[in-house]
């Protein structure tokens, strides 16, 4: 997919195919051009449906991002404008009871994703002078919780990554912004949680567009959205 000058700006959304990533995809739909990456590739075939029914042209990508040959392989060369990096797995337990299995998939696919993703599609951007990489980090990026020895690990990763990367590439004219929210209503949660207070994921797909959409002087780098209250259930 390689739009010529009249065309509309391509977003790649890792992690498309449910949740949060589902929400960005349609919020970006209207005035995007997308490529949608996920594992479950009927999936992102559904969301790829409502997209286009926006108005977006959309390319499924079945891959998993964590496989560093495979991501190298099917989106290095691809034209994108905007990156969201946004796929990302969760295991809350007691830093004794977890596997060396979950840590390691948290680490490949919070952390090392990262670098396979976004090394994959920033050579063009700074080739071209402009482009926005925006990932979703968490509040747990500047936190701590007991059961979080991990996943709270990967996102003070995050943030340093993204501050780090954005020093790197904004004289070529590439934008880094990290949004950070506070709980999401998303099956990352176990059965049983009470999620009524929770932000929903287009809340967050929101933000992303709020950050990608600032006028080109100005770099929304960190936004953090949160719930007003565990207190206070969502409107209905």
């Amino acid at each position: 997919m390689t739009p010529s000058a009249n065309s509309r700006p391509v977003a790649l959304i890792t992690g498309a195919s449910r949740g949060i990533g589902h929400a960005i995809a349609l919020r970006l739909a209207p005035k995007h051009d997308l490529i949608l990456v996920a594992r479950d590739e009927s999936l992102l075939m559904a969301v790829a449906a409502e997209c286009e029914a926006l108005g977006a042209s959309v390319q499924c990508i079945a891959a998993d991002v964590q496989n560093a040959l495979v991501t190298a392989q099917r989106l290095t060369g691809l034209h994108v404008d905007v990156l969201v990096n946004n796929a990302g797995v969760a295991v809350m337990k007691p830093f004794l009871e977890m596997t060396a299995e979950e840590w390691h998939r948290q680490v490949d696919v919070n952390v090392n994703a990262l670098y396979h993703v976004t090394r994959a599609v920033l050579p063009g951007m700074v080739a071209r002078g402009h482009g926005h990489v925006c990932i979703i980090g968490s509040t747990a990026g500047r936190n701590t919780f007991v059961g979080g020895t991990c996943y709270t690990g990967t996102k003070h990763f995050v943030m340093g990554f993204a501050e780090s990367l954005m020093l790197e590439v904004r004289d070529a004219g590439v934008g880094v912004s990290v949004i950070t929210p506070g709980s999401v209503d998303t099956d990352l949660f176990p059965a049983g949680t009470n999620r009524t207070w929770m932000l929903e994921p287009q809340n967050v797909a929101d933000a992303v567009g709020f950050a990608i959409e600032a006028p080109p002087h100005m770099l929304v780098h960190r936004l953090e959205v949160r719930p007003l209250s565990p207190k206070r259930p969502r409107a209905s």
